[in-house]
């Protein structure tokens, strides 16, 4: 019998994702991108409202924002969802705050969902991968201050992202300022330069998304 391809387990563990509920207290169904074969690993902080109910992340006021930076990069919308594999630490909405905002995912939470993500990179086995937001960098480095990391490379050291390298984004929320004022204004430019330079993302760029055997 052939063993299936990662594309087929990259889709039964989509399917098997979809079918999670093991966090409580947060709202689901749970949220995952396109199946892309890619060298590039993008992995956010949690689903909101809207990218719950239409089943994409970044979907919304945040994803524009997102979209925009990367669009600078080469990629618009479209060709960024079908060319980088879109991941996050926490797949479903972790609802609101008494006093308005959005909770931030608990340490339980964030370690029960962690095997999902985990999971697809070991599948995928990237060159690159793009962290979004402080909960996504803590992921793979220490990160008191965005300040202290964005604007570098990051070698990945080890977990199943190993050997990969990393490029810390700031979380493109619209309650945010941090990006549109000094330093982070110049450092997200910085980031955005290095991730448009990188070779895993230029490879993206004449439409390159792996086979079954070169991903």
């Amino acid at each position: 019998m052939n063993r299936p391809s990662v594309r087929q387990r990259l889709i039964q563990r989509q399917r098997e994702l979809r079918a999670c509920r093991d966090c409580p207290r947060m709202t689901g169904p749970p949220v995952h991108g396109e199946p892309a074969l890619s060298p590039v690993f993008l992995l956010g902080q949690a689903p909101g409202t809207r990218e719950v109910s239409e089943g994409r992340p970044f979907c919304w006021t945040a994803g524009r924002t997102l979209f925009g930076w990367l669009a600078q990069c080469g990629l618009d919308e479209p060709q960024v969802r079908s060319r980088v594999y879109m991941s996050a630490v926490c797949r479903c909405f972790p609802g609101k705050l008494a006093g308005g905002g959005d909770r931030v995912p608990g340490r339980s939470e964030v370690a029960t969902c962690a095997r999902w993500w985990q999971g697809e990179l070991a599948l995928l086995r990237p060159r690159l991968v793009i962290a979004v937001g402080r909960l996504a960098i803590a992921r793979f480095i220490a990160a008191p201050r965005l300040a202290d990391v964005i604007g570098q490379v990051w070698p990945v050291t080890d977990g199943p992202g190993a050997g990969a390298d990393l490029i810390p984004l700031p979380h493109p929320s619209g309650a945010s300022t941090w990006f549109k004022t000094e330093p982070g204004r110049t450092l997200l430019a910085e980031a955005l330069g290095q991730l448009g330079r990188h070779s895993a993302w230029r490879s993206l760029l004449d439409g390159g998304v792996g086979t079954d055997d070169t991903h």
